[in-house]
């Protein structure tokens, strides 16, 4: 029983970061129905960015959200300068999924010029070593920032999306475009800040599993698929089922990892998808999305 407990810990702990890449996955399908493939590049270079800040002896707090602030702005350039000027030339779906295939293409371009190919430890206040025991349960300091960090974000966005005006314009932009925009909204401007707020989250994410990873151009391919998963599983244009479908994910695959076999850890979390979706193909928390012709 000890032996579950510490899975399930340390399932919550890398569910966290799978939910915070999931919400801002989430937050993008739900407010313009584009499965954006450039997330986890997005998140890359918002983290080598705090690493290049970090190498120039600036504090750990100031290098994090300035990061932060720089993975938001590439999204929202991405967002007016490309994605705009494509749907105004009426540019189909599938063509806007393959412009943010291309903007992960040339940010690993750039990320391996500028950063390196080359694995690179990341410096973090919190420590992967320094742990706390509850009971006879093992916990590291860094896996309890991790999972604190991922339920105050996921607190932030609940309390940003159901109880602020600007939640309320972001909520019926993503339900209803054309109305939103009779209505008065600044509905290019409030898409624009979804996309910068995924993109934030995602370097957020990336941020604090740097540590526990060795640094490169694609140390976020793995957690982007995971968190890819994780918002299927939830439901993409379900906020809530984003974050529960990251921490689903992370037990399921601990326990898989722990009491079957480390080589069975990402099959059966993948398992459990397929499970799910054959009962409820928009996810756990999904709602079908019907559009009028």
């Amino acid at each position: 029983m000890t032996n579950f407990f510490q899975y399930v810990v340390s399932g919550l702990s890398t569910g966290s970061i799978y939910a915070l890449v999931a919400l801002g996955l989430a937050l993008v399908y739900r407010s313009t129905r584009i499965l954006h493939f450039a997330h986890g590049d997005i998140t890359t270079a918002g983290t080598f960015f705090a690493f290049t800040l970090l190498g120039l002896n600036l504090h750990f707090w100031p290098a994090f959200i300035l990061a932060m602030v720089f993975g938001a702005l590439i999204a929202m350039t991405f967002y007016f300068c490309v994605l705009v000027p494509a749907q105004r030339r009426e540019a189909t779906q599938l063509g806007q999924i393959i412009l943010t295939v291309g903007l992960g293409l040339i940010l690993q371009g750039l990320i391996s010029y500028f950063g390196g190919t080359e694995p690179q430890s990341f410096p973090f206040p919190l420590s992967d070593t320094k742990i706390y025991r509850l009971g006879n349960v093992v916990i590291s300091e860094l896996s309890i920032g991790t999972f604190g960090i991922g339920l105050l974000t996921c607190l932030f966005l609940y309390l940003l999306v159901q109880k602020t005006r600007l939640g309320l314009a972001m909520r019926a932009t993503s339900e209803n475009l054309p109305a939103a925009q009779t209505m008065g909204i600044p509905t290019r401007g409030i898409l624009a800040l979804s996309w910068g707020l995924a993109a934030a989250l995602g370097v957020l994410a990336g941020l604090f599993l740097a540590p526990t990873l060795l640094l490169d151009p694609f140390f976020m391919l793995e957690p982007f698929l995971k968190g890819f998963a994780a918002a299927i599983l939830g439901g993409l244009n379900s906020l809530p089922g984003a974050i529960i479908g990251g921490l689903i994910l992370g037990v399921s695959e601990s326990l898989a990892g722990g009491f079957i076999s480390i080589a069975f850890k990402n099959t059966f979390a993948f398992l459990i998808i397929i499970l799910v979706l054959l009962v409820r193909p928009e996810g756990l928390l999904g709602e079908e999305f019907i559009e009028r012709v």
